[in-house]
């Protein structure tokens, strides 16, 4: 059963020279699976899902033939409904702890916020949920941790918290847009494996926003290509080497081995992308 189901998605925002479109007739069927999209900067990845979590300002402009949430149309929902649906079913993963965390509320309270706006709870127990929480991201003292400021933590640590943010209600969409970019090799591997812990343990769909081919083929189910604000290709992450489109072929080509013999790595051939759209 379809979770979120997008048709002709289009984003965008005016300028000097006229409207500038972003994302360009995305089209999307999301069950309770772990969905990729890859593509380099400027692609539109991290439009698309701000787009579906409703998060596009104006002057941008987001229209679709459909966007469904669980048999919802998102399109013209009022700004309050959204406000509901977010956090308690559709949650987002933003890329920096640093820009995304409240720098002056201690970590503790940042996450009960949401217990306290979408759920009636008392004190105690709001408490103990984020403790639990906290736990389940795999921080180990999560009584010291729920005292903490953001900038008294590492980034891993941080990534870890926004997580715990965004899964306190159990939500089930969560849409990570580059949720390692910020962090060091070493923790990368730890904090896709509480995603996809929390992902399959509580039946959530995953959307994972990024520019590591490599990361997004081992971590997802399936994977979206975006280029120029366009999805080029679809494939099952198992099959991404096998992946036919241009562009597809290129990013594959110009990602360093370790057994690397090249003198030079490949650029992306703009002129065949543009053939190949």
């Amino acid at each position: 059963m379809s979770l979120l189901r997008v048709e002709n998605l289009r984003v965008r925002f005016p300028t000097e020279q006229g409207e500038v479109e972003v994302v360009k007739g995305l089209s999307l069927d999301l069950g309770r699976e772990r969905l990729g999209i890859v593509g380099e900067s400027g692609s539109g990845k991290s439009m698309t899902g701000r787009a579906l979590m409703g998060l596009i300002a104006r002057p941008g402009r987001v229209t679709a033939d459909r966007l469904e949430f669980d048999g919802i149309d998102l399109r013209d929902l009022p700004e309050s409904r959204f406000r509901r649906l977010r956090g308690a079913r559709m949650s987002m993963v933003m890329q920096d702890p640093k820009f995304s965390l409240n720098p002056v509320m201690r970590i503790g309270e940042q996450i009960g916020e949401a217990l306290r706006f979408h759920r009636r709870l008392g004190a105690r127990a709001r408490r103990q949920a984020v403790l639990d929480v906290l736990e389940a991201v795999r921080i180990n003292d999560p009584e010291r941790v729920y005292r903490l400021y953001p900038h008294e933590v590492s980034g891993g640590m941080g990534q870890r918290v926004m997580i715990a943010m965004m899964v306190v209600l159990e939500p089930d969409l969560m849409i990570a847009d580059e949720p390692t970019s910020a962090l060091d090799v070493s923790v990368r591997a730890t904090v896709l494996e509480i995603l996809d812990d929390l992902v399959r343990r509580r039946g959530m769909g995953l959307i994972l926003i990024s520019h590591d081919l490599d990361m997004v083929a081992r971590w997802c189910d399936r994977i979206l290509v975006m280029y120029a604000g366009r999805v080029v290709e679809e494939c099952a992450a198992g099959q991404l080497h096998a992946a036919t489109h241009p562009y597809t072929r290129g990013l594959l080509a110009s990602v360093p081995r370790l057994d690397e013999t090249r003198m030079r790595l490949p650029v992306l051939d703009r002129a065949a992308i543009g053939a190949g759209t």
